[in-house]
């Protein structure tokens, strides 16, 4: 039978992160992935660009996470976005910072971060084992001693690190196995739902819409005439609804109030199955298209840009203020006939369109499949695990990190950061672990 002190399972962000700190700190570290390579999401994460923290401050970054951000007090204090900026510059890969904090590489290329890390775990002589799918632990008196592959090989050990993932982008190899693991050896798995994911409407023009992208908007999200979310920045219309940084920060949130009264969208979850409820609630999104200008001074500028174009119809006037595709649901929605001469439209006609521009509205149906999420939103329950060490406090040399764990936040590189931060104090306290 293999031995090896440290065995790693999942080759994501936090699984080559925790092999190669447990190796540089003189463990013989194994990495079982079960695809036929290594980090295939953090190759397509931002776009390809890999956003991979964030510069915020310390407490305003755990904010991120909500309630249970506290949980990574100890994680971040060890190893934090600096920490990790640095820790790339020793690996050859320099960084910049771009527009709300988020930190790239200066390349912006995701494939520097993925080879440097790929360099630190060669460095570390990893053990890399390919298209090694790991289906259960061997635990005896409580602790870990080995695990078992698909293949009904044992690897034995005295520390596993189970870096999974969760269940989206499957085709990446995030497929649930960690949860299954973990459930069977008496863990709490949370409910699993998507975050971070795309938004279907009801309405059918936003889909007409598809791969338009509004720069600088504010969105808000209602429910039963009560604001759930509210974000601003960027979006992008779609196919199947709306997409975009905004969308994808506010997505979680509104998720929770559409599945209200459905089960879990997993069967990891406790008591959950993959059967859609129809009972739902209603969330409506509603677009600020002008949210540098309030109602008086927007229709100061509609009535500047009627008398302008005073000579065109009013389905012509309004190229100054809107991109070119999104003017003919305007002038649908504004009850204003397309071919009325701009010099005729009535203040009252004006004062209705100025309003529609500051608030234009959408039904939610559903968000995306939760395969489609960026990040799967809960995962192992923090109060099972040793936050000062990610060590189960149920089965002892058994330690978690990453998005296996019930943490998630926004876009913006928080959530890899948790990844990167919680996978090397795993792989230090593993590697402590005999």
């Amino acid at each position: 039978m293999k031995q090896a002190k440290v065995i790693v399972v999942g080759g994501g962000a936090a699984g080559m992160m925790a092999a190669g700190r447990a190796a540089e700190r003189g463990a013989e570290a194994f990495l079982l992935e079960k695809t036929e390579s290594p980090g295939k999401k953090l190759l397509i994460t931002g776009k390809d660009r890999c956003n991979f923290t964030n510069s915020a401050e310390l407490d305003a970054f755990i904010r991120e996470f909500g309630n249970k951000g506290n949980f990574l007090y100890p994680a971040f204090f060890n190893f934090f976005n600096e920490d990790l900026k640095k820790f790339f510059e020793g690996l050859g890969v320099k960084s910049k910072v771009e527009r709300g904090g988020r930190v790239f590489p200066a390349s912006d290329r995701s494939e520097d971060i993925h080879k440097a890390l790929l360099n630190y775990m060669k460095s570390g002589r990893v053990n890399l084992l390919y298209e090694t799918r790991v289906k259960d632990l061997v635990v005896r008196k409580g602790r870990v001693s080995a695990v078992k592959t698909k293949a009904d090989e044992a690897i034995g050990c005295s520390s596993v690190i189970l870096c999974t993932g969760g269940v989206s982008y499957p085709g990446t190899g995030s497929t649930g196995d960690g949860y299954k693991i973990a459930k069977k050896h008496g863990h709490t798995i949370t409910e699993l739902r998507p975050a971070l994911v795309p938004l279907e409407t009801k309405e059918e023009w936003p889909k007409e819409l598809q791969g338009l992208s509004l720069e600088n908007v504010r969105v808000t999200a209602k429910c039963s005439y009560k604001k759930i979310a509210e974000e601003f920045g960027d979006m992008l219309f779609t196919h199947f609804g709306v997409s975009g940084p905004i969308i994808l920060s506010m997505s979680k949130k509104i998720g929770k109030w559409l599945a209200n009264k459905n089960p879990p969208l997993s069967p990891f979850s406790e008591g959950g199955d993959k059967k859609d409820s129809v009972e739902r609630s209603s969330v409506v999104l509603i677009i600020d298209l002008k949210p540098a200008l309030d109602l008086e001074k927007l229709d100061q500028r509609l009535r500047r840009d009627l008398i302008k174009y005073s000579n065109k119809t009013f389905g012509n006037s309004l190229d100054d203020l809107l991109p070119k595709s999104l003017i003919p649901v305007i002038v649908r929605f504004s009850f204003i006939p397309e071919d009325k001469p701009a010099n005729t439209i009535t203040r009252k006609e004006r004062r209705y369109l100025a309003e529609l521009l500051k608030a234009l509205p959408f039904e939610i149906s559903k968000t995306r499949p939760i395969e489609e999420a960026i990040i799967t939103s809960g995962g192992i329950a923090l109060e099972e695990i040793d936050n000062r060490t990610m060590e189960s406090k149920i089965v002892k040399g058994l330690y978690f990190a990453g998005e296996v764990v019930d943490l998630d936040a926004p876009t913006g590189g928080y959530n890899l950061q948790m990844a990167f931060s919680t996978g090397r104090l795993a792989g230090e306290s593993a590697s402590r672990n005999s």
